[in-house]
């Protein structure tokens, strides 16, 4: 199968198929030398942090399900708003495609002044009167894409010195760049020491509890225990008393004694940042660098605080988020707004840890459609003239072809889950095609070259134990057509033809329904069939793979009735 294949795959083939899975997978990897671990697995965009405890992935979850729930009118919701949940903007905690609208007045000298109100645009309300408009005097308007939110306790755990040591305010060492930190307070602690902020396009919130609390707040209209007062229509506080009649704060604990805002800072503090594959020395981070980019971009990794009070998966653990947190001015491309300490053409630098997920690029979305690296160019492009960026811009414009593809190549590493040659983000038999094409045809392989997607431990070629690892991250089920022990994808990597790329060797022998491996289809493989009845997904029951085990897999099975050949 050729690399990074996209063959469409409308038959299914009819096969006996056993899950290689639970101690089947111990099995494997044990017989490749291979500890029982997920370690060297990167997680998935939206899966935890790897090594919580069960209590730490039950709040995770608990916290997943409330992220993507509507709230209730009865329970707080509005009256203003802009969306009933948090999915709705940001898919598995990443970057959204909304945006939300900022506005306010500039004077004739340009400078911003903030209508009643406050800047933020909520363009929905639960009671039909409440509505909150764009006043007449507002002569000024910008919108933010919601930011992404994947890796955020590990990025929010990154001590303040190790971001505040890269401060440069007056370009001191006359790099052309003078980034400088964005100190706040967080809410949950008022009166506590000031931290260099780093969520949020100007750095404006710097722990996860804070970003959760006023979301809820001036995203839903849910009022807290952080945020306890209730936005009021442009300012009118008479219109938001005859709209408004739940008592503020509207978020209460439960009967475990976590609020929404505790809930969803569980989910957003144990998710794991985006995978990175290869995970180091493509030479377009060299060029990277060498264009000026990784002076604000920093390729260095952050290592997390080793405070006693964290959890063990987020303690002392590294974090290379490609950003040094800070405000720099970015010329045309700033947006006008002050937030905080932050000035209207300040913006802090986006992290691109997952970048190679993302269709739309910048806080506005004007870097949006066409290739990937369509996008990154024009991205890039808008970092010029006049703002700090522009000197990188410029040395980017001058790169050669080959140059601009290594540099693409590792930009959309950021965010590439591992064996993902066609970047789709799953693992199937197109996948399996590819590394098969790849699997012991020598080495060695540079970061450079395709096949190291799939080369794990990156000692330069693709062997036995990437496929081990394989075997780990893929997302169906690995069968073994004949069971004969040995799963179809073995033998195809130890040389049995599969020249239609389904995954199962073509000479094996099939006996449709015979689902556990006995060589007779009787009543024990009909009650395997029965007991996954309905939609799944790659169940041994669904002999069509039609994705629903039903009357047509059934009248399969009955076809074959009785002693395999």
């Amino acid at each position: 199968m050729p690399l990074f294949s996209s063959k469409p795959r409308t038959l299914h083939r009819i096969t006996r198929r056993i899950a290689v899975s639970g101690l089947a997978v111990a099995a494997i990897t044990a017989s490749l030398g291979l500890a029982d671990d997920r370690l060297a697995i990167q997680e998935l965009i939206g899966k935890p942090l790897h090594g919580l405890t069960s209590t730490q992935l039950e709040l995770f979850e608990e916290g997943k399900v409330l992220f993507g729930l509507p709230i209730l009118e009865e329970d707080g919701l509005g009256p203003i708003l802009n969306k009933s949940n948090c999915r709705s903007c940001h898919e598995d905690a990443g970057p959204g495609a909304i945006a939300v609208t900022h506005f306010g007045e500039l004077d004739d000298k340009d400078e911003f002044s903030t209508l009643p109100g406050g800047s933020l645009f909520q363009l929905a309300t639960v009671t039909a009167g409440c509505e909150e408009v764009i006043p007449p005097e507002a002569n000024f308007t910008t919108v933010h894409l919601t930011p992404g939110m994947q890796g955020y306790g590990l990025v929010e755990a990154i001590p303040d010195a190790q971001i505040s040591i890269r401060e440069d305010p007056t370009d001191l060492d006359g790099d052309g760049i003078s980034g400088r930190v964005h100190w706040v307070q967080p809410a949950e602690d008022p009166t506590g020491p000031l931290r260099a902020g780093r969520f949020g396009w100007k750095s404006i919130i710097a722990t996860v509890e804070h970003f959760s609390g006023d979301a809820s707040k001036n995203e839903l209209g849910l009022t807290n225990m952080l945020f306890p007062d209730e936005n009021a229509p442009n300012g009118d506080m008479a219109l938001l008393a005859a709209c408004d009649d739940v008592a503020d704060p509207e978020d209460h604990p439960d009967v475990e004694g976590f609020t929404f805002v505790d809930r969803i800072t569980h989910y957003q503090r144990y998710i794991a940042p985006p995978p990175q594959t290869p995970r180091s020395g493509m030479s377009g981070e060299v060029i990277f660098a060498n264009i000026g980019c990784a002076k604000c971009h920093v390729t260095d990794t952050y290592i997390t605080s080793n405070d006693a009070s964290l959890e063990d998966a987020i303690r002392n653990k590294p974090v290379t988020p490609y950003s040094d947190f800070l405000l720099h001015d970015m010329g045309i491309l700033g947006d006008g707004l002050p937030q905080g300490n932050a000035f209207g053409n300040e913006f802090r630098t986006t992290p691109l840890m997952g970048l190679g997920n993302r269709l739309i690029l910048l806080h506005d979305g004007r870097a949006a459609g066409g290739s990937f690296s369509d996008r990154v160019t024009s991205a890039i492009g808008w970092h010029g003239p006049f703002g700090e960026g522009s000197e990188s811009a410029a040395a980017f414009d001058a790169l050669s072809a080959k140059d601009k593809d290594a540099l693409f190549a590792f930009l959309q590493s950021l965010g590439r889950r591992e064996f993902d040659m066609d970047s789709d983000r799953d693992l199937d038999v197109d996948d399996f095609g590819n590394f098969a094409a790849c699997y012991g045809i020598g080495g060695p392989f540079t970061a450079d070259d395709p096949c190291a997607i799939n080369d794990i431990d990156q000692d330069g070629d693709v062997d036995s134990v990437d496929f081990g690892y394989f075997v780990k991250a893929y997302d169906g089920v690995i069968g073994d057509c004949n069971c004969d022990g040995i799963s179809d994808f073995s033998e195809i990597l130890g040389g049995a033809p599969d020249e239609d790329g389904d995954g199962v060797p073509d000479d094996c022998v099939i006996c449709v329904g015979d689902l556990n491996c006995d060589n007779v289809v009787n009543g024990g493989d009909l009650g395997l069939m029965l007991s996954s009845w309905g939609a799944c997904q790659n169940c041994d029951g669904d002999l069509n793979g039609s994705g629903t085990v039903d009357g047509a897999d059934i009248g399969l099975m009955l076809s074959n009735w009785g002693s395999c050949p």
